[in-house]
């Protein structure tokens, strides 16, 4: 993460700046171990966890947590982290680092003021949670709102591309006789029409599935409401590229010739959202294929709303058309995800503790302080406060001196 222009756009006073820099923070970080059934990815590696011990940090490390990503404890420990036994012990860190979003039971254990860093998995949060969090005074930060000087999350950025290079990889394996597919090559070879890929979103995460799809002869076609992002997906990848807004008559003929169809809107912190309709997955031809990369989000399509659902299965069918609605495809390539992102703490950790820790960190640098959902259990994200109806604060009337 690059943050070397933090001291150029710093919104703080220069002296409040040279006072901050003299102080050094120490902290106790805490890498719990996740429901490895679901969420096998972990924030830290051992080469990263080892810079954080050097520069004075102490690291716990629940034991277990790195299994998912084939590093055993021992890995961890010749590191410097030191391995603890339970959750609750890894709880009472400063600062806890986790993947999929705090639940009722870990805030009940967590001491007061603690920070934690995780995504933003609407589908787990809760009003009581939220609600224990502020009586405790938690600070909550998601990894899709923290963003660099340049106004963009690398985190979000770094999982996009994996997602979106995965699902190309997935829809072909959903395709074959092997997973109970048509038996349809993704792709194209001589005398035989290409498979038609369809993406609904020109993100990060539709940039990765196009330009992945169009590596293995695909025909592409790729839909947004952002006219710019269409104009700067097709300058990326070609002008064989299709392109296209919402256009009813346009979608509806598009999904009838369909073979698979990727949803990859963004919606954390968007105004509007769309969903594509049920009637037009109807029109799919039989044994086409639906990956839903927003799951999480609340999908992107009506037919995968319910997937939302606690216990609903990930992959089902409707319509005659499978749909695929894993919270969290990376977690399939999980170390390749979890060093993507051990690769950003590590220098985001160097600013945050140059600065003297997260409070003086988020008065520094907005990007960072917009990261917060909950700052010292008050609500100070819009999108999240609006989802939950509770009311909404701005961080900058708690951060002194910005």
């Amino acid at each position: 993460m690059n943050y070397e222009s933090i001291y150029k756009t710093s919104f703080c006073v220069h002296e409040l700046l040279q006072k901050t820099d003299k102080t050094k923070a120490s902290l106790i970080i805490g890498i719990p171990k996740e429901n490895q059934s679901e969420e096998k990815r972990l924030a830290l590696t051992p080469e990263t966890t080892a810079l954080l011990v050097e520069e004075g940090h102490r690291v716990l490390v629940e034991k277990g947590a790195g299994i998912g990503i084939n590093y055993p404890d021992y890995a961890y420990a010749n590191a410097g982290a030191e391995i603890v036994e339970t959750h609750k012990e890894i709880m009472q860190a400063d600062l806890i680092i986790k993947i999929s979003s705090p639940t009722l039971e870990e805030v009940e254990i967590m001491k007061p003021r603690t920070t934690v860093f995780s995504f933003l998995q609407l589908h787990q949060l809760s009003k009581p949670t939220l609600e224990l969090m502020a009586e405790k005074r938690i600070n909550a930060l998601a990894y899709e709102l923290i963003s660099d000087h340049r106004d963009i999350s690398p985190f979000v950025t770094a999982m996009s591309e994996i997602e979106g290079g995965y699902s190309i990889t997935l829809a072909a394996e959903l395709l074959s006789n092997a997973h109970g597919g048509k038996g349809i090559l993704l792709g194209s070879i001589p005398g035989i029409s290409p498979t038609e890929v369809v993406i609904i979103g020109a993100s990060v995460t539709g940039v990765a599935a196009a330009k992945a799809a169009m590596a293995l002869g695909a025909m592409v076609k790729v839909f947004d409401d952002d006219i710019d992002k269409l104009r700067d997906i097709r300058n990326t990848l070609g002008q064989t590229l299709f392109t296209s807004t919402f256009q009813p008559n346009v979608l509806r003929n598009t999904f009838r010739s369909a073979d698979v169809v990727i949803g990859a809107m963004q919606y954390v912190n968007k105004s509007q959202s769309y969903r594509i309709a049920a009637d037009l997955v109807r029109e799919m031809k039989k044994g086409a294929i639906i990956i839903d990369l927003r799951i999480a989000q609340g999908g992107c399509f009506e037919t995968t709303m319910e997937a939302c659902l606690p216990d609903h299965p990930h992959v089902f069918d409707k319509y005659g058309v499978l749909h695929f609605c894993e919270h969290n495809i990376t977690s399939r390539v999980a170390r390749t995800a979890s060093i993507a992102l051990s690769n950003i703490f590590s220098s985001l950790f160097i600013f945050l503790t140059d600065c003297g820790g997260v409070d003086q960190f988020a008065r520094l640098d907005r990007g960072f302080a917009g990261g917060f959902y909950v700052y010292s259990g008050r609500m100070v994200n819009a999108y999240v406060a609006n989802l939950f109806n509770l009311p909404v604060n701005d961080i900058g009337l708690f951060l002194p001196g910005c």
